[in-house]
């Protein structure tokens, strides 16, 4: 709960830094941050890196087949 409250910060500030600046670029930092936290959480995954990225795309693919 506490990422998330991480992640709505970020972008709040972001937000403003961005509309306040008129600088795009920092429109691009909450989605940095999503996926930093992303690549964490699958890093600090208690199995191999390797193998938890491949199992994380095979769940897309299973969703996808049809019989």
């Amino acid at each position: 709960m506490v990422a998330f409250y991480l992640i709505l910060a970020i972008t709040v500030v972001s937000l403003y830094v961005a509309f306040r600046k008129q600088k795009p670029f920092f429109l691009l930092i909450p989605f940095l941050s999503v996926f930093a936290y992303f690549l964490f959480e699958v890093i600090t995954f208690p199995a191999p890196f390797l193998e938890t990225v491949k199992f994380i795309f095979n769940l897309g693919v299973c969703l996808f087949e049809t019989n």
